[in-house]
């Protein structure tokens, strides 16, 4: 193999590489989009939710969560990494970002009383990641410090939002929140996007706590699908519950149009580099 072969044809492989991640970025914000919908977080709780770049959170000795997973308040207790994974270049790194988790309580619940707020650090920002970038709250103003779960018992399954929104030139919080160190409250996030003028969210993700067994019956909530998904060529598709199991396998026919599609991607690009080659 001529050597401008050989590095021609590494540029297809990441070219190849770099459409997958793209590819599974887009159809996972797809996927987060229907579970906030379909746990009631939109429009109980988000008036809309729009991300533009999919959102990992980590717990030590859970992982990487799934949406909607069902927690311990062991589990969740201590504070968690996130990353995000832009889906294009408007998730801008250099800028700063405020991040926050809130109790949207159980599905149903009327948000207008306020939310309790368990996270509130401004001032983070992105960086020192791969694909995904981290999102680093040491340089920031820790309003609250991470506090974990802790929902009342028969309560129900209390839904745990965490949620990256992008601050403006012009940011500045409320005077009760401007401080570090200000604990756990209730408070109101819309009235708070409003007061900040805070963009967003950028991403988001969500998990469920409960402790003992319901006194009520909560509202039901659908699964969702993720083959019913707007799906980017060349990306397969599959199902997943909305209580936060794993997407399960694609149809041999999903999987068939899948490597169809990266073959037809492959020669796409492969064609114009291999003319190039061809004229060396």
């Amino acid at each position: 193999m001529t050597k401008a072969l050989f590095v021609s044809l590494s540029l297809i492989s990441a070219a190849l590489a770099q459409s997958n991640t793209t590819n599974n970025t887009a159809v996972g914000i797809e996927a987060i989009q229907a579970h906030f919908s379909n746990a009631g977080i939109v429009p109980s709780l988000l008036a809309t939710f729009d991300p533009s770049a999919l959102m990992t959170v980590d717990y030590s000795g859970v992982g990487d969560i799934q949406p909607g997973q069902a927690l311990s308040e062991t589990q969740v207790s201590p504070t968690p990494s996130v990353s995000i994974t832009p889906a294009n270049s408007s998730v801008q790194l250099g800028s700063n970002f405020t991040l926050m988790m809130v109790d949207a309580d159980a599905v149903g619940t009327d948000e207008s009383a306020g939310q309790t707020r368990h996270w509130l650090v401004n001032g983070v920002t992105l960086g020192n990641g791969t694909s995904a970038e981290n999102v680093t709250t040491s340089s920031g103003i820790a309003i609250t410090e991470y506090a974990g779960p802790a929902p009342p018992s028969g309560s129900g399954p209390h839904r745990y939002v965490i949620l990256l929104y992008k601050q403006p030139d012009t940011f500045t919080p409320p005077a009760n929140l401007s401080t570090a160190n200000v604990g756990v409250s209730v408070f109101s996030l819309s009235s708070y996007i409003q007061e900040t003028g805070l963009e967003g969210p950028v991403a988001g993700m969500y998990y469920t706590v409960e402790e003992g067994t319901a006194t009520f019956t909560p509202s039901a909530t659908s699964a969702v699908v993720t083959s019913t998904l707007p799906v980017p060529s060349g990306t397969s598709s599959g199902t997943a519950s909305g209580s936060g199991s794993s997407p399960s396998q694609s149809s041999n026919s999903n999987g068939a149009s899948a490597a169809f599609g990266s073959i037809s991607s492959l020669f796409m690009i492969a064609a114009p580099v291999l003319a190039a080659v061809a004229a060396i």
